[in-house]
């Protein structure tokens, strides 16, 4: 995963009296700081899913050795 970098934009105005060279920075690292941006996703249907695939993945090994046994 490649690292996060500050990225540095400038931008120039003229005025009446002449030239004047704003620097804005913006990191990642402000925004994760300043709280305003909450992320609460719902993952209840992900745990949902990897259940059922479980289950299903038990059951069916229960059903391979149970197999095995009336083959011999």
């Amino acid at each position: 995963m490649s690292k996060k970098q500050k990225r540095q934009v400038s931008r120039s105005f003229t005025a009446q009296n002449g030239s004047v060279d704003v620097v804005i920075e913006k990191s990642a690292n402000n925004t994760a700081r300043s709280g305003n941006i909450d992320f609460n996703p719902d993952y209840g249907y992900v745990k949902k899913d990897l259940k059922r695939i479980g289950t299903l993945a038990v059951t069916f090994f229960i059903i391979l050795i149970a197999l095995s046994f009336f083959i011999k």
